[in-house]
Order: structure tokens, then C-alpha cells, then sequence
């Protein structure tokens, strides 16, 4: 009887310590966010992203059942609000839990519903994010509260290479007039001090609905008479719409740029920022 104890009571800590070093799910609703948790947690988390896909839209995206399985078996769940993802806070809504932690990236800088919901493009979200994912990581699993500090600290300093080539462009290019099929590059776009043209289209482009006459004519002459030096393009939407201003753009000699609103495959979120801010300064720079 003695020994039956002391077995069962070695079993029960050995359960105990195997469901403890068990990593933390976590589930992102975009694979951006599903990056930074990653480089925050490190092998003390197992990271699910939802949207994974560059060459589809996010805004048609519908979740499965596994989605939703996802969501409700997760100790921490990322999505992006502001009307960007509203599947996932309604998911949420649908399997409450006590014990999970969510986080709504764009209140993180104070934007709601109607603001600009591509926060990605915005350093300071992402490292509020960060910082918050380490503050969770630290409350679920104060073991490993140390690796999280240490992780944060090397994602700052790999966001500080980052803020220095934005800083860089920005006094090459401020007040360079730009024109996108989207509004996606916003952040980043005021971050750089571009004069960012032609807001009503990208707006109707972006929520599905017909630009005015006026705000095509402007558009097409912006292009056409080269008042401005880039064309940002979203390649993964298929809008008539915005495929033509790529069009005019190529006929008259107006760099486009490719911008996208999900993380490529194989590329951290600096990366992929750095490649695309390359391939801007190419663009602008006549190369």
C-alpha cells in the first residue's frame, strides 16, 4: 500500500511536470502576428496562424472548423480588430474561456473600427505587441519568464536596424507624392513622409465598392502625367479596378511596387519589411 502511494504520488509530479513543459498554444489570426509570437516565445510556444496564405485575399477569408477549434483550445489568441478580422473576435465571443488570453493588436496604439486596419505597417504596434506577448507569456509561464525578457531584447534591437533604414529613407524621400491601389502602406507610408494621393479610390477599392468618376479621372491623370514617382500594388486582391491603374502605370513608365497584406513564406516580419522598403527605395531612387 506504502509503495502503491509513492508511485502515485512520483506519477502525479511527473504529469504535472510534463503538462508543465508543455508549450503555450497560441493562435494568430494573421501570420504576421503568428511570426512575432514565435520570436518572442521560442520553443516555449506552439504558434497556429490562421491567414498563411500571400497570394489570397484576407478580406474573403472564411474560417472552418478547425479555425474555431483552434481559437477555443488556445491559451492565447492574436488577431489584428479594427474591422480586419472580425471572424476571430466572433469566434471568441462564441467559446469564452477564463483562462485564454487575447489580444486585439490594434487597440494596442488606441485604433477602433473605421481607422486605417492594416497596423502591421506601423513599428510601434508591432513592438507594443511584442512587448504585451512577452508581459502574457511571463504571467502563463513564469519559468520561462527570463527567455521571454531576453527574447523581447534581441527583437528591439533587430526593430531598431529596422527604425534606422526607415529614418534613412525618410530623409531621402520625404515629401515624394505616391499614389497605391490600397491604402495597406499607410503606416509606413506617413512614417516615411510621403505625400500619399489618391485616398477616396483606394478606400472604395479597399471596402469592396465602386470609385467615383472624379476619383478615377484624378487617379489615371496622377499617372499619365507622372505626378507620381510609385505605384504601391496589392497583388492579392483581383479588383478590375486596381489591375487597370497597374496597367497605365506600366505603359507610362511608373515604377509599381508590390505591397502585400499577409507575411511571405520563410521571411521574419523584419525581413519581410526591409524587402519591401528595398524595393521602394529602388523604385523611387530610378533603379
Amino acid at each position: 500500500m506504502r509503495r502503491f502511494v509513492v508511485d502515485a504520488l512520483v506519477g502525479s509530479v511527473m504529469a504535472l511536470s510534463t503538462a508543465h513543459a508543455d508549450p503555450i498554444k497560441v493562435v494568430a489570426a494573421e501570420n504576421v502576428y503568428g511570426d512575432i509570437a514565435r520570436q518572442i516565445g521560442g520553443a516555449n510556444v506552439a504558434v497556429t496562424s490562421v491567414l498563411i496564405n500571400p497570394n489570397q485575399d484576407p478580406h474573403e477569408f472564411e474560417p472552418s472548423a478547425s479555425t474555431a477549434r483552434g481559437i477555443a483550445e488556445a491559451r492565447v489568441v492574436i488577431y489584428n480588430g479594427a474591422d480586419y478580422d472580425p471572424w476571430a473576435a466572433k469566434l471568441l465571443r462564441a467559446s469564452k474561456s477564463a483562462s485564454r488570453e487575447s489580444i486585439e493588436v490594434s487597440s494596442l496604439i488606441h485604433k477602433k473600427s473605421g481607422d486605417n486596419p492594416h497596423v502591421w505597417y506601423d513599428t510601434a504596434a508591432v513592438s507594443a505587441l511584442a512587448e504585451t506577448l512577452a508581459a502574457r507569456f511571463t504571467k502563463l509561464d513564469p519559468e520561462h519568464g527570463a527567455d521571454y525578457a531576453t527574447h523581447l531584447a534581441a527583437f528591439e534591437a533587430s526593430m531598431r536596424a529596422l527604425r534606422e533604414r526607415i529614418a534613412a529613407l525618410r530623409k531621402k524621400y520625404s515629401g515624394t507624392a505616391v499614389t497605391a491601389t490600397e491604402p495597406i502602406f499607410d503606416y509606413m507610408a506617413d512614417t516615411l513622409g510621403l505625400k500619399m494621393r489618391n485616398g477616396r479610390f483606394q478606400l472604395a477599392v479597399m471596402n469592396g465598392t465602386e470609385p467615383s468618376a472624379t476619383a478615377i479621372a484624378g487617379f489615371e491623370k496622377d499617372l499619365r502625367t507622372r505626378a507620381v514617382k510609385v505605384l504601391l500594388y496589392n497583388g492579392q486582391t483581383s479588383q478590375a479596378l486596381a489591375e487597370r491603374m497597374r496597367t497605365i502605370a506600366n505603359q507610362v513608365g511608373v515604377p509599381v511596387v508590390a505591397i502585400t497584406e499577409t507575411q511571405p513564406p520563410g521571411l521574419t516580419y523584419q525581413e519581410w519589411m526591409l524587402a519591401q522598403l528595398d524595393a521602394l527605395d529602388r523604385a523611387l531612387g530610378g533603379r
